[in-house]
């Protein structure tokens, strides 16, 4: 890897706790929220998709400003069918369930040339309290005017945040490259994709996945690689990062036509 590669890595290291990381006396586990999926459940038109934009985000104590979950813009919308999933670009750090959070929503779908004539998917906000929300996930249904959305989380008890950063160098030849994060949480395994999409040429994924893992357990990592025009099936790999408070682990991955580096970055909330 080169050094201009390496430096997006360097720049999410941790700061040492003192007297040391391991004996850290300031930073502690604890209740998180973790989303595992939006789905458009119902739209208003029998139409095989639709475009939609806006944005879903999260107000927890620690921060009363938007956690973005979904961040859309009418001029960048998502392409989406009725039952499938709506892809999440958040959050941008953990969200803590010490105290009840907050989820905003104003998704909008696109109806004709001006915002105006557009459908108003769903509008609002529900509050989940850390007592009720259940630790295995669960799917709570958004009802809005025009349609609904359904979301699935959970509260992870005792848990620490893994920051994931992803690195794709070395690219012989284009490939498509899926990547899906599981963790236990309520005593099972559950997964959520992080990303899905093509890649054609060496680079630093620009968006970061942050995931809430029980302390001490083991978060896995799964990559699906498949190369155009090949008979054969797509390729599979598999990495396990255990959780800490502190401290950072990264694997790498290579591959016939690419070379694929991870990092994992363990933080607790302040």
């Amino acid at each position: 890897m080169t050094e201009a590669q390496l430096e997006p890595m360097r720049l999410s290291d941790p700061a040492n706790c003192y007297p040391d990381q391991k004996r850290c006396r300031v930073h502690f586990e604890c209740d998180m929220m973790q989303i595992f999926s939006l789905k458009l459940a119902i739209v208003p038109m029998s139409t095989s998709s639709v475009q939609l934009y806006g944005y879903i985000a999260a107000r927890d104590y620690l921060d009363l400003s938007l956690n973005y979950i979904v961040n859309r813009s009418r001029d960048n919308p998502l392409t989406v069918r009725q039952g499938s999933l709506i892809e999440m670009t958040g959050p941008k750090r953990g969200i803590t369930m010490t105290s009840a959070v907050l989820v905003e929503y104003d998704m909008r779908i696109m109806k004709g040339e001006q915002e105006e004539d557009d459908l108003q998917l769903i509008d609002g906000a529900t509050d989940f309290c850390e007592v009720t929300t259940p630790s295995c996930p669960s799917t709570y249904r958004i009802n809005g005017d025009c349609g609904a959305v359904d979301i699935t989380l959970a509260c992870v008890v005792n848990a620490v945040e893994a920051t994931i950063d992803v690195i794709v160098s070395e690219v012989q030849s284009g490939f498509s490259l899926s990547l899906s994060s599981f963790v236990f949480v309520g005593g099972s395994r559950h997964g959520i994709e992080l990303f899905c999409d093509d890649v054609g040429e060496s680079c630093v994924l620009t968006r970061r996945y942050v995931m809430a893992v029980e302390m001490d357990s083991w978060m896995q990592l799964k990559l699906k690689v498949g190369q155009k025009g090949s008979k054969y099936d797509d390729l599979e790999r598999y990495c396990r990062f255990k959780a800490h408070i502190h401290g950072y682990a990264r694997r790498q991955i290579q591959l016939e036509h690419a070379s694929i580096w991870l990092k994992v970055t363990w933080s607790a909330m302040p």
